[in-house]
């Protein structure tokens, strides 16, 4: 039990909770009407005037409910405590309930899906107090207490239950927001980085001939020219995707044929396509592009004295194959890179697998593989 309580104190509030609305107000203004209308209709109560005036006391915390659940259960057994106390001194019993005052069941239920934990235990444990004494202190049969306290307990269930499914929701959302942030990332990553690159190899190339090669200069300076654009339309592409449903309308596999680079600085390009790829699902083309894009960047970023980089995509069975390997001299470069881990979990996601690291020939090798049907 008391492991219970501990639990419970430690909840959090929930995030949805909202300030009383114009809906609220009205509704409080229509229960006072009904209670006033009630006590007028029935002069058989005992204490009816009391019973009013400690209910309308009680009332407009109904308006905090979402907010300050506490409050309203504070109150609520101040105003009971009057009442009883009030009532037994003027005339030896505690005064008639009025049937307008079921909008107390707003306590458990308010308190169990809105409150904080350490709102939650003393407001639910003094509400429990006084129904518990309301119900012992009246002349009822067996029945009617067994009743009154089952529907207490359903109250708070289904405020329990609303909770946990809003703290459910709350966390979909935010696994869905973390994996929005990654995909932002990954994306941001493949694309500004690789032309980032080609940007900065041309102008390390163009400084190292300005005085001696002003031509070539020009040169580099048209590349870099050409990549800043090439990065600005990848750019709004990614803002594109982030603004539709179709991740893959904007990835198509003609893209990684415009990889190939044959002149200027830096290793050059090569780009082998099958013949047979026309039927790939875009999802995959798209991974294949986008892991190609990333495989090439890093080769032209880390690869010393590579004259070459070469791309191949071809099926094997199911699957398609993408192989990206380059010349260069072999360096202590690191598969834990983030441009590696941006290819491995694209291809974990279509269920396929991605190997890199040095190939047998010297230089290094990127190997993914892919189900040709993925993400149909």
């Amino acid at each position: 039990m008391l492991t219970l309580v501990r639990s419970l104190w430690r909840l959090p509030a929930p995030p949805d909770a909202s300030p009383a609305t114009g809906w609220d107000r009205a509704f409080v203004a229509l229960v006072a009407v009904l209670a006033v209308v009630e006590t007028v209709l029935r002069p058989d109560l005992d204490g009816r005037w009391l019973t009013l005036a400690t209910f309308l006391v009680w009332l407009p915390t109904l308006l905090a409910r979402r907010t300050q659940p506490l409050l309203m259960a504070a109150v609520f057994a101040v105003v009971v405590a009057v009442e009883m106390v009030v009532g037994w001194a003027s005339d030896g019993h505690e005064p008639d309930d009025l049937n307008t005052a079921v909008v107390g069941l707003l306590i458990p239920y308010s308190l169990t899906r809105w409150a904080r934990g350490r709102d939650l235990v003393p407001g639910l444990g003094l509400f429990l107090l006084v129904a518990g004494t309301s119900l012992v202190a009246q002349p009822l049969p067996p029945a009617d207490r067994i009743g009154g306290s089952a529907v207490v307990v359903a109250a708070a269930a289904v405020g329990a239950a609303l909770r946990s499914r809003s703290m459910l929701r709350t966390r979909q959302l935010d696994v869905v927001r973390q994996q929005e942030r990654e995909r932002l990332a990954r994306d941001l990553h493949d694309t500004v980085a690789h032309h980032l690159t080609a940007i900065a190899i041309s102008a390390q190339a163009g400084l190292a001939v300005a005085d001696t090669r002003p031509e070539a200069a020009r040169d580099a300076l048209r590349r870099i020219d050409e990549e800043a654009t090439r990065t600005l339309a990848e750019t709004r592409k990614v803002v594109r995707m982030l603004r539709t449903e179709d991740e893959a309308a904007d990835r198509p596999l003609d893209d990684l044929a415009g990889l190939a680079v044959t002149a200027g600085a830096g290793p050059s390009v090569e780009v082998h396509l099958a013949d047979d790829l026309d039927d790939l699902s875009p999802t995959v083309a798209a991974a294949l592009q986008r892991i190609a894009q990333e495989a090439v960047a890093n080769a032209r970023r880390h690869a010393q004295e590579a004259s070459s980089v070469r791309v191949e995509v071809c099926r094997r069975h199911d699957d398609v194959e993408l192989v990206v390997t380059d010349d260069g001299r072999p360096t202590a470069r690191s598969a834990r890179g983030f441009g590696i881990v941006g290819m491995t979990e694209r291809a974990t996601l279509l269920g396929g697998t991605l190997a890199a690291g040095p190939a047998a020939g010297g230089g290094w090798r990127v190997t993914a593989t892919l189900p040709a049907e993925g993400g149909r």
